[in-house]
């Protein structure tokens, strides 16, 4: 602690991301990246992209960037907002839509750990709202919630996996009419249906995405939302009073070809879903719950074996998976999706671990 702090700074509890380890052989299935590479396309681009343009700023609004993603979602590109990966477009969301009056912002207990960072940087009060004992999340639960300053919610859901159809979606938009209804959509692309074509009918509802994952760009960090253009001018505004430049030359080059490359985009998806599904089945035959994902990870806990011995044991064969030591999923492991290779040893490993515990 510093005497040159800021007041609040001493009182944060900062955001703990995966373990990013330099360990050869290493097999990580703990930050959900995608086992496979960017696309061509996105790689020739950025290539390009290196050249003595280098020495100017970037286009501080990204239009090409958003008008391909507008075009790609079937909106205005008044419609895309565009930042330095989907934490700082949230970021942005938190700081410039649920700032209002002292009034609570409603999320589900078990979810994404960085919203309630958020709240605590911001300031804002947050009240959890428990999932259902299957780790689905009621839509009815939020039903009457026009007193809060708004609801954000990850579908599909992490770490769970598990995702909500769009009727449930829009009832809650419904119901929240002067609330603004966040969807934070990281994985959507793994099986889900996106709120997306929810936008013309709900002004109060703004979706999340993110190129990290089905398009394998963790390393660029580009993140966007989509929404009513009033909501996306209050997020530029935030951004603007921040960092006008928040992409450079290459992650927007980067960004634009990857968007573009739908081929790639789907034939990498797919091969993930059918390694996905084959893990889930693989790993209830070894005696594992396993919960029903729309993700690139799965959610599953062993009936006899603890998770943090699993995750150590695991660990030592110099395989990542991510434990969270929190209520209700303590003995829960998420484990990323990686090629057809990658799961083979996940599940010899997982094999041996569970022979030798007998």
């Amino acid at each position: 602690m510093s005497r040159f702090w800021s007041d609040h700074v001493a009182g944060l509890v900062p955001y703990t991301p995966g373990e990013q380890p330099r360990v050869a052989d290493l097999l990580k299935l703990n930050t959900n990246e995608n086992p496979y590479g960017p696309s061509p396309q996105a790689l020739k681009a950025m290539k390009e992209a290196v050249d003595g343009r280098l020495r100017l700023y970037p286009d501080p609004e990204a239009a090409a960037l958003r008008e391909a993603i507008a075009a790609y979602h079937g909106l205005a590109s008044a419609q895309v907002f565009v930042g330095n990966g989907s934490d700082e477009v949230l970021a942005h969301v938190f700081h410039g839509l649920f700032l209002r009056g002292g009034r609570p912002l409603l999320m589900p207990d078990i979810t994404y750990s960085f919203y309630p960072t958020y709240c605590r940087l911001y300031g804002i009060p947050c009240e959890t709202v428990a999932l259902r004992d299957d780790f689905a999340l009621d839509p009815q639960d939020y039903v009457g919630g026009q007193g809060a300053a708004g609801i954000i919610f990850a579908n599909p859901n992490a770490p769970t996996g598990m995702a909500l159809g769009l009727d449930a979606v829009a009832g809650i938009c419904r119901a929240n009419p002067d609330t603004v209804v966040v969807v934070d959509e990281a994985y959507v692309d793994f099986g889900a249906e996106s709120a997306v074509a929810l936008l013309p009918r709900h002004g109060n509802l703004l979706v999340v995405h993110t190129l990290s994952k089905s398009r394998s760009l963790a390393g660029l960090r580009v993140g966007y939302a989509m929404g009513s253009a009033d909501l996306i001018e209050g997020l530029r505004r935030i951004k603007d009073s921040f960092n006008s430049y928040p992409l450079d030359m290459l992650a927007q080059a980067g960004a634009l070809a990857a968007i573009q490359d739908k081929a790639y985009f789907d034939k990498t998806r797919q091969a993930i879903m059918r390694s996905r599904d084959q893990l889930a089945v693989d790993l209830a035959q070894m005696g594992f719950d396993v919960l029903p994902s729309m993700a690139n990870f799965v959610f599953a806990r062993h009936r006899s074996s603890d998770a943090v011995k699993l995750a150590a044991a695991l660990r030592e064969r110099h395989i990542l998976v991510r434990h969270f030591a929190l209520p209700r999923i303590d003995q829960y492991l998420r484990i990323t999706i990686g090629t057809d290779a990658d799961c083979a040893r996940l599940c010899a490993a997982l094999a041996e671990i569970l022979r030798k515990a007998q």
